[in-house]
């Protein structure tokens, strides 16, 4: 098997060898260079036309952000960033999401030279899915409308399982949740979305992003700017509302209960699920626990299967309609191709569809 040849751009020189050691104990990477600065790493991008660029974003000469559009313009290749937790180290790496970033490791906090062993395994492991992406998607800008969308269904290769849709009465009257899972390549889909969806919603929006803690809240605030509906970081009890987003903070599940009349906000800090803490498949768990509400569930773009044993207990509990990512427009088609593997899923569309499926069963 041809190995994936990555190189690493780093201004480092010790954590430059510290990522070299760490891959190269990996029997399929090859490190097949360096660049030490931003205007480096293009003539680099360049003359080894790797598989797999590792990016720092903080760099001399030109910073990594300033590299990327450019790399993505001129010779396009999947860019895994390497970033700070800091609220400055996040709106970059958001950033980098939007200029076309495969996706992104959040460097850890302290001593963070000695401690990018803890690490390795994800930024291999994401090495191995950035070779197989379609990097077409990643030049891709988001397509994002004030108005809502007209109707134009494109259907995947995947077909959705052969049933109509039935959407109870209670789609009407009864309060309705909207919740959405995504993971790698998330951002840019949820941009997608939720700029497409009418502020008078009329339904909450409850969102688990795989992120790390750091990071959420500034992916909140940055869809906050550019939505109809209000998006903000999820609060641990504070109450649903129609029209507004709630993203899971990194490091905590995102469920939900009900106190009184009113539905709130329950962060937990229980055991990872498939990995990860937020987990999808923890969030659909708990609004399956809830009688009497209709829910739209969407799965999109990310690696591995986060979400279809939740979407199994939601249809086996509760009136719920599932939506997934089809394989055309999903950057990793892992989580989606699992949800559409349960036989559960009612519609597969393209992400620039998936509001407007929203909205039509809402």
């Amino acid at each position: 098997m041809r190995k994936i040849r990555v190189l690493i751009i780093e201004d480092s020189a010790f954590m430059r060898k510290l990522i070299t050691d760490l891959l190269s104990e990996d029997q399929q990477i090859d490190v097949v260079g360096f660049a030490r600065n931003g205007k480096e790493s293009i003539e680099k991008v360049i003359k080894y036309k790797p598989d797999v660029v590792t990016l720092d974003i903080e760099m001399p000469i030109m910073n990594g952000l300033d590299s990327l559009q450019i790399i993505m313009e001129e010779c396009p290749t999947p860019v895994i960033m390497l970033s700070s937790s800091t609220s400055q180290g996040a709106e970059n790496t958001l950033l980098a999401m939007q200029f076309g970033a495969f996706d992104f490791i959040a460097k850890p906090s302290g001593n963070s030279s000695l401690n990018l062993h803890e690490i390795k395994e994800e930024l291999k492991g994401k090495i191995r899915v950035a070779w197989v992406t379609n990097v077409n998607l990643l030049q891709k800008k988001p397509l994002i409308k004030k108005q809502q969308m007209p109707y134009n269904p494109i259907y995947s290769k995947i077909e959705p399982r052969k049933k109509e849709v039935i959407i109870p009465d209670s789609f009407g009257e009864v309060a309705k949740i909207i919740a959405i899972g995504t993971s790698t390549g998330g951002p840019r889909a949820l941009q997608c979305v939720l700029s497409n969806l009418p502020s008078s919603i009329d339904a909450p929006i409850l969102i688990v992003q795989h992120m790390p803690a750091g990071f959420t809240k500034s992916l909140a605030n940055r869809l906050n700017t550019i939505c109809n509906i209000h998006v903000k970081e999820a609060e641990d009890g504070e109450p649903l509302k129609k029209g507004t987003a709630y993203i899971a903070p990194g490091g905590f599940h995102l469920t939900v209960k009900k106190v009184g009349l009113e539905l709130r906000v329950a962060l937990e800090q229980t055991s990872l699920r498939n990995g990860h803490r937020p987990s999808v498949d923890s969030l659909f768990e708990s609004i399956s626990q809830l009688s009497g509400y209709s829910i739209i569930a969407v799965i999109m773009t990310g690696m591995g299967s986060d979400g279809s044993k939740g979407l199994i207990t939601l249809k086996n509990r509760t009136s719920v309609v599932s939506i997934a990512e089809s394989e055309v427009s999903s950057i990793v088609f892992g989580m989606p191709k699992a949800a559409i593997a349960t036989n559960l899923v009612d519609v597969v569309e393209e992400v620039e569809n998936i509001a407007h499926e929203i909205v039509k069963y809402c």
